[in-house]
């Protein structure tokens, strides 16, 4: 199961609540996404069934098409109204996986992780294998680098072995611990960082769940035996799932049972949670820097310059973080960078924009851009996938006028159906019920002018819709 949820702020200006940082590509070849990565690193896994996916329904799409292009079917895809935290995902992950009567065995895996060394990992499954197959519940302690006080650390019962993945009865969990500890934790081999990497039968997860927080599992099976399906999803019963606690499957069975056992990692791991940690676990040049996109550095030493659109030049600079995207750009020096989420959420009490979204928007037919607004006006790039169509629609409070500048679009009006091509455009008066269409096999680009008294994305009322949306807020 891949757990696909968190919005990574300390990764913001890129990672943001409306596309998080488990979606991009953010380590490798800089081709598949953490969450693909996460999939992919599984290849040859003895006995590997089609992946459980749970993630926020606002991401449903996203988890969907990046699961699509590596060639992989979920399962299933199941949809949290709200955030619960990971012990109500690991429950229902357990509650769908015995619902055929089997009792396999369930890999917890985080969507945002990075592990640089794939066959090491590999081989740390394989042991745990033998454990979790007894009913020990198995944890990955990763081996510490650093006196990291920003994770939670895991001590074993005796010396971890650093030669060969060996699992060892846990003692207890010790919260992020402050600097002396964490440099006495180093120096110890029973003290690993505690990688939110589980692996166990489904029957033993839930037996100590129901033994340890029995509203839990009550609530989950509750949200599943209501559950709705929306296309390729499960839609969970909202009130259901909202009665759930929230708790961090840690907190809530590992720190309390006495079937915990921890085996030790050593693969390049990493949980990217600052620009720091991204620089850290990246290829470097050979002055320490770490380059993404179209940037140009001459005399820095030890930065990280990132550029999503516009050119960045790094000169005579040293130990910066640069990140720039289409609405902000970050300067930080790379031993602040975790203070990032403290500008979010400044942001967020001021109301930004720039706190939560892009101003390029993901829907499940393409995406659009806000290009420039005024007063009562605002220019959009509109980009439709093939064969795929927006909502039949209508509004109340603005018109629209489409632009065409790349491939064919089919149009509907009041239900007369136009083709337009390049260069082509049609126009949209208020109350008029219309849908755009792709039907070729290559992307349609336009250009939508909107002007009216109100342009909120609320304005919208569907009558129809392929993606089971009637009734949504969202645009189409």
């Amino acid at each position: 199961m891949i757990l696909c949820g968190g919005t990574g702020t300390r990764l913001w200006p890129l990672s943001r609540a409306s596309y998080p940082k488990q979606y991009w590509p953010l380590s490798g070849n800089g081709e598949e996404t953490l969450l693909q990565q996460t999939q992919l690193r599984l290849h040859g896994l003895k006995g590997l069934s089609k992946p459980l996916l749970i993630c926020h329904e606002d991401h449903r799409f996203i988890v969907a098409e990046q699961m699509r292009q590596i060639d992989i079917k979920p399962s299933a895809i199941l949809l949290e109204p709200m955030g619960r935290n990971t012990a109500p995902a690991v429950a229902l992950a357990a509650l769908k996986a015995k619902e055929d009567g089997k009792d396999p065995l369930l890999l917890v895996l985080a969507a945002d992780h990075v592990i640089r060394d794939v066959e090491q990992f590999l081989l740390a499954i394989e042991a745990g294998r033998v454990h979790a197959e007894a009913g020990r519940l198995v944890t990955f302690g990763i081996v510490p680098t650093a006196a990291e006080t920003g994770y939670g650390y895991i001590e074993a019962k005796e010396p971890l072995p650093s030669e060969e993945p060996k699992g060892v009865p846990i003692a207890r969990f010790v919260e992020k611990p402050d600097k002396p500890t964490a440099e006495k934790f180093l120096k110890d081999s029973r003290f690993t960082w505690n990688s939110g990497i589980f692996l166990f039968k489904a029957s033993a997860i839930l037996k100590e769940l129901e033994r340890l927080v029995p509203e839990i599992v009550s609530s989950c099976r509750a949200a599943l035996e209501q559950d709705v399906p929306d296309l390729e999803f499960l839609r969970l019963e909202r009130e259901a799932f909202k009665k759930c606690p929230s708790a961090a499957i840690d907190v809530a069975v590992m720190e309390q049972t006495t079937l915990g056992t921890v085996l030790p990692l050593n693969a390049g791991w990493s949980d990217v949670g600052s620009w720091s940690a991204l620089w850290e676990t990246a290829d470097r040049d050979t002055d320490g820097n770490v380059l993404r996109g179209k940037v140009i550095a001459r005399g820095s030493k030890n930065c990280y310059l990132r550029s999503e659109h516009r050119l960045v030049v790094g000169l005579g600079v040293e130990n910066l973080v640069v990140v720039e995207t289409d609405d902000a750009v970050l300067i930080a020096n790379r031993s602040h960078s975790q203070d990032v989420k403290n500008i979010v959420q400044q942001l967020e009490a001021g109301g930004s924009p720039e706190a939560k979204a892009h101003r390029k928007i993901y829907r499940p037919w393409g995406n659009y851009t806000g290009v420039v607004e005024g007063s009562r006006w605002q220019v959009k790039r509109i980009e439709v996938k093939p064969g795929a169509s927006l909502s039949l629609q209508m509004h109340h409070h603005r018109a629209e006028h489409w632009v065409v500048v790349k491939g064919t679009a089919l149009v509907e009006r009041d239900g007369k159906q136009q083709l337009v091509g390049e260069n082509q455009s049609t126009y949209i008066p208020l109350g008029c019920k219309h849908r755009l269409t792709n039907p070729g096999r290559m992307p349609v680009e336009l250009i939508e002018v909107q002007s009216g008294a109100y342009l909120g994305e609320d304005d919208i009322i569907r009558f129809e819709d392929c993606y089971g949306r009637i009734g949504k807020t969202l645009k189409s």
